[in-house]
């Protein structure tokens, strides 16, 4: 799946490094609630268990020029008889953020999963100190749904948990 600036290809154990900058990076960490960097090791056995998983596709976002990876996202939880699953996506570093690559991947794996995958609705979890994710999350059309409060207890401070999604009939409106 090829955008402007971005492709979309399958995870590989190889994007170990790649996926280990993100734990590395104290303000990615803080915008997807994880909780610790962790070790080479670690995310290689990480990505070796959702390679195999029939329940989940994920994809490495990576730029057109370079073919450097800059960020990861996943669709989990694929329920075919609900025609719905969930989604999530992360960069890899802040230099990645607010160039739209973000942007690129969501309009990408929201065709795929309408058109291709067959299914009705996509949801997300954001924490609502990520405020430009929620932004770009509404940008491509996600709308919120409900809140958890106070689900993430993270350096001293409760954030709450923000549901979002879109629907096959919220892109068919325009």
């Amino acid at each position: 799946m090829k955008n402007k600036q971005i492709y979309l290809r399958k995870i590989r154990i190889e994007d170990a490094l790649a996926y280990q900058e993100s734990t590395t990076n104290e303000e990615i960490r803080y915008m997807t609630g994880t909780p610790r960097e962790y070790t080479l090791e670690e995310i290689k056995t990480h990505l070796k268990r959702i390679i195999e998983d029939t329940s989940r596709e994920d994809y490495a976002i990576c730029l057109n020029e370079t073919k450097q990876m800059i960020g990861e996202l996943s669709i989990l939880d694929i329920d075919s008889p609900n025609h719905a699953a969930v989604f999530r996506i992360s960069m890899n570093h802040t230099n990645h953020t607010g160039k739209g690559f973000g942007t690129e991947a969501m309009e990408l794996i929201i065709n795929y999963v309408f058109n291709d995958l067959k299914l009705n609705r996509l949801q997300l979890e954001v924490f609502s100190h990520n405020v430009r994710g929620i932004s770009a999350y509404e940008k491509v059309g996600f709308i919120k749904e409900g809140i958890l409060r106070e689900a993430l207890f993270y350096q001293g401070n409760y954030s709450d948990e923000i549901i979002m999604s879109i629907l096959k009939s919220d892109l068919e409106k325009g």
